[in-house]
């Protein structure tokens, strides 16, 4: 199925019911007066997130959704019936924004987490409700309001500790492969990668961790090139970016340290924040750099880069090296944890 990870969807809420006009009409009561009941109020509309709706491809089809309206009132001061709400699914991680005003209204990040995305109109007013000592048989009634319109705009963020980045070929497909259950389009021509993927790496101690694999970047993605930058919107939920550089591109005029600077441009083109997220340099395809020279090549490549974060040499293909990248990776995840956990509970004792 293809992914879809941005839809543009109208929402109607229901609409108020009207208030009725009626008089009390029974024998042997010759002043009844007013008997006309309130309108039901219109149905909310909400998204919910749900695990088992993957992607956002169904808003493709279908674009507009109402909730319903509410009942007109009735005589015997009888008022109408609610308008059922309409709950819409939606992935887990998906971002509700107002197509009109940009304003973010929502992010659904929790199985079952639900968000009005468009509020019901209010009830009419039946004659009843008008009548006083001065007005005892009021004509008046008013009709219920309109229901709230919207124009969403629905996107949706892979949830993953882990964002894996690269120029096309850099071997993060055949990388995840070898780390998860993941099995995404391996071959040796760019662009294998079309839409991201999702690998859980599980450890032996049953610790676990996911991991997302995003289509290759280009020189001037910003602008469109390649496939562009419409996927980087899932990294910026991850806590930690791995860098993955092709030691021994088929390309012998591909530099290492040119394909970490295009990238790393490229991210500051997107997003500040992204830019400087942190962020582990893998030195990937070290199977097919001869030994003698497999040290000097490695140290030139941080040398020119003045790379002063962590590095690890890996085998993508083979494994080499990527128990202990996946070792590290958990290791900071827990430490990212604590450290959030320990935050929190000052936050509380200072309160």
């Amino acid at each position: 199925m293809k992914f879809v990870d941005e839809a543009k969807i109208t929402v109607n809420a229901g609409s108020g019911g009207n208030g009725c006009l009626g008089f009390r009409r029974e024998k042997y009561v010759p002043f009844g007066g007013p008997d006309g009941g309130d309108g039901g109020d219109g149905g909310d509309l909400y998204l919910i997130a749900d695990e088992q709706v993957n992607t956002l491809m169904d808003f493709r089809f279908k674009r507009h959704y109402k909730a319903d309206r509410g009942k007109n009132g009735a005589g015997k001061l009888c008022s109408g019936a609610r308008g059922d709400d309409l709950v819409v699914k939606v992935p887990i991680g998906t971002e509700a924004w107002d197509d009109d005003t940009d304003e973010l209204i929502g992010d659904m990040t929790e199985h079952g987490e639900k968000l009005l995305v468009a509020k019901g109109g209010w009830h009419g007013l039946g004659n009843a409700r008008y009548k006083s000592s001065t007005n005892r048989a009021p004509r008046q009634t008013s009709n219920g309001t309109p229901g709230e319109e919207r124009r969403l705009r629905l996107e949706m963020k892979l949830l993953a500790d882990i964002g894996l980045l690269g120029l096309p070929n850099a071997g993060k497909s055949t990388f995840i492969r070898q780390v998860s259950a993941a099995h995404p389009k391996v071959a040796d021509y760019p662009f294998t990668t079309l839409y991201p993927n999702l690998g859980v790496v599980t450890m032996k101690d049953v610790r676990s961790f996911v991991i997302a694999d995003v289509p290759g970047l280009v020189e001037g993605a910003a602008e469109g090139a390649g496939l562009g930058i419409q996927f980087l919107r899932h990294l910026t939920r991850t806590k930690l970016l791995l860098h993955m550089v092709d030691m021994a591109p088929a390309d012998v005029k591909q530099d290492p340290v040119e394909s970490v600077q295009i990238i790393n441009r490229e991210l500051e083109n997107y997003s500040d924040a992204l830019g400087r997220q942190d962020q582990w340099l893998v030195l990937n395809k070290m199977d097919l750099v001869p030994e003698d020279i497999r040290e000097e090549l490695c140290q030139e490549v941080l040398d020119r880069l003045n790379w002063q974060g962590k590095v690890f040499r890996v085998s993508g293909q083979f494994g080499e090296g990527c128990d202990v990248l996946c070792g590290a990776i958990m290791d900071y995840l827990d430490d990212l944890k604590e450290a959030e956990q320990a935050k929190l509970e000052q936050e509380k004792s200072e309160e």
